[in-house]
């Protein structure tokens, strides 16, 4: 507990530094973009509208409102995949400032996670957008929606942690990685009903159980696309899910910090 303490003294220590770092992410990102902010809710359209064409013909089928369904599914996952990706490579690629002065070496990691906030943000205005176009439901539940972000975002935080840290020893880490997102992205009901894999059971399985995407995703559904709170295994399974995979994370994290000027 005293340990949490102390880092938690720390980040408001340097939540100036940490700031600034989210502003530069986020201006570097759509500097010299023509369309700028704006692309960031293009994008998802744009994204949602080829699977849609594509997808659409093959799922569809029993599926309230395909469009929603689709971006509902898609924002999250994006937002779990760019922010994970960049916090792979937040320690080297300030490895000449840590050379120079001490600075909290989480510090980078939290800013990429937390500027990816910003497009998930922006994600969400093109759903809503969406939602108007198709005349989907607007629900009191959506405002719970912060609850499923904030989740979400600690997941994130933990995987982007120790990805972080994997990455400085082992530089193929973010090949292994690409991989498993691809494969993290099938596994994941973002384009189809889970109800498709009825005759698979041990892969149902594994997605309703190993997989932290799904209770996100379906937290996030219930709260949009069927205007109800969530089961009680999904809410505290997205929240069991955060803790974890934060804690083993800051863990794997501290344990190798001192050993990064090293390697960088």
């Amino acid at each position: 507990m005293a340990a949490m303490i102390e880092r938690i003294n720390v980040l408001i220590q340097y939540k100036d530094l940490l700031r600034e770092l989210v502003v530069r992410d986020v201006k570097l990102k759509y500097r010299r973009s023509f369309l700028g902010y704006l692309w960031s809710i293009l994008s998802p359209l744009l994204i949602m509208i080829v699977m849609t064409i594509v997808f659409s013909q093959m799922f569809d089928r029993g599926i309230d409102n395909f469009p929603v369904y689709l971006l509902t599914g898609s924002a999250l996952f994006e937002f779990v995949n760019s922010s994970t990706h960049m916090a792979m490579y937040s320690v080297l690629d300030n490895s000449a400032l840590l050379k120079k002065i001490y600075v909290p070496k989480y510090i980078f990691t939290l800013a990429k996670i937390t500027s990816s906030v910003v497009d998930l943000v922006f994600s969400m205005g093109a759903l809503f957008l969406v939602m108007l176009v198709t005349r989907a439901h607007f629900s009191l539940y959506m405002l719970l929606i912060p609850v499923v972000v904030i989740q979400i975002y600690l997941f994130a935080c933990g995987l982007g942690f120790l990805l972080s840290a994997a990455n400085v020893f082992f530089r193929d880490v973010q090949y292994i990685y690409n991989a498993f997102t691809t494969a993290w992205m099938y596994l994941t009901p973002i384009f189809y009903p889970i109800e498709m894999l009825d005759k698979m059971e041990w892969v149902r399985w594994i997605i309703t159980h190993l997989n932290p995407m799904y209770y996100y995703i379906q937290h996030f559904r219930d709260l949009v696309l069927y205007g109800r709170f969530t089961d009680a295994a999904i809410f505290w399974g997205g929240w069991l899910f955060s803790f974890v995979v934060l804690f083993i994370g800051l863990f794997v994290f501290k344990k190798t910090q001192d050993k990064f000027i090293l390697y960088v």
